[in-house]
């Protein structure tokens, strides 16, 4: 995790840095903050696992906007290597930014489009594996819009907050098309075609409880009727790491 753009670097580095229980996100004109997995769920889990972690708006930010300020993120999928099979999940978030009035072309960063990054990104520096479009052959990118249901995420939030956030996108994209919001589904397909091996493994597995209570919050299978409460008290319970698989 860190400023700038994620390192294309094998899943199996594990982690050496300090994770930080303050995450403080910069003006627009600044670098995005990442977060980088080895895969959709791991980094689902990773995030749900850190309730002391918390993002907010910086001084700078909250010196400059009325109101409360609120997070954008990109989800970016890119292969370790163009011969590889092995696709990376990293986040990237920053401050959600107005489109200003008389921008050319507007309406594009206005309609919920899953393949327009945010007006802010044209003001800032351009994470490198966000340069070739949302669908390049070894990097893919999804905006995710504000959603009936999954709006704009609220600054101060937490990691697992933010989680939960991301399962939702999740939930959203697979529950069909929403009028008005072009490319919504892409999330699920880009999931579902890039990680294969995440929901046969949990279908045959043989602690059936254990996995349907992850493909629960990850979205990764038929979700019943719970309470939010209910779903963010599996997020943060710990589970045993060979239950999950790493």
């Amino acid at each position: 995790m860190g400023f700038g753009t994620a390192p294309i670097i094998s899943a199996d580095v594990p982690y050496k840095g300090a994770i930080p229980t303050l995450i403080s996100l910069p003006n627009a004109d600044k670098s995005p903050f990442y977060i980088q997995a080895p895969n959709w769920r791991s980094l689902l889990k990773f995030m749900a696992r850190l309730p002391a972690t918390r993002v907010e708006p910086s001084i700078d930010v909250l010196k400059k906007i009325k109101g409360e300020a609120t997070l954008r993120i990109i989800v970016s999928f890119v292969k370790v290597h163009s011969t590889s099979s092995q696709w990376l999940t990293a986040v990237y978030m920053s401050i959600d930014v107005p489109v200003p009035v008389n921008t050319p072309n507007a309406v594009r960063f206005r309609n919920g489009d899953s393949t327009v990054l945010p007006w802010s990104y044209t003001i800032c520096p351009l994470p490198a594996v966000l340069r070739d479009g949302a669908d390049a052959p070894i990097s893919k990118y999804y905006t995710i819009p504000s959603v009936p249901g999954n709006l704009y995420p609220t600054l101060p939030t937490t990691f697992p907050g933010l989680a939960m956030y991301l399962a939702s996108a999740l939930e959203l994209a697979r529950s069909g098309p929403a009028e008005g919001y072009p490319g919504l589904r892409r999330l699920s397909k880009l999931v579902d075609t890039l990680y294969p091996e995440d929901r046969s493994e949990m279908d045959a597995d043989e602690k059936p409880g254990m996995r349907q209570k992850l493909k629960n919050f990850v979205g990764l299978g038929s979700k019943p009727q719970r309470s939010r409460n209910a779903e963010m008290y599996d997020l943060v319970t710990p589970f045993v790491p060979d239950d999950y698989g790493r």
